[in-house]
């Protein structure tokens, strides 16, 4: 998460959320393995949302070791992930990313996601 972030996270608060999520049944959490290796991880959230009348899941991270990338992997983890959304009703598959990270639009674009919204971050 931290490579992913690019920043250090606080270690006791990440474990927190980590097991408040793992208990949650509409929270997934994906593991990508490569030879018996970790290489990658993705998570999905899937919400009741009023103005879609039903399920939308989104996912929250994803993330692909940088060595093991262009390997389809990422890929794997975001149709496992339709997958989990169809199977669970969601009508919607959503994903946001930081607008200065111009590869990963462009891998979400590939995987068929369109640019619709414009998310906007209030610090608290």
């Amino acid at each position: 998460m931290c490579e992913l972030e690019e920043i250090v996270l606080d270690r006791v608060q990440f474990e927190n959320v980590f097991r408040h999520n793992l208990i949650n049944p509409l929270v997934r959490y994906l593991i990508a393995e490569w030879n018996g290796q970790t290489v990658g991880f993705a998570s999905c959230h899937i919400q009741f949302v009023l103005h879609h009348t039903g399920k939308v899941a989104e996912i929250q991270e994803l993330y692909v070791h940088p060595d093991y990338r262009n390997q389809r992997i990422g890929q794997a983890l975001v149709t496992a992930i339709d997958a989990l959304a169809r199977q669970q009703g969601a009508v919607n598959l959503e994903v946001t990313t930081n607008q200065k990270r111009s590869d990963t639009i462009r891998f979400y674009e590939r995987e068929h996601f369109v640019r619709t919204h414009v998310k906007l971050v209030k610090p608290i």
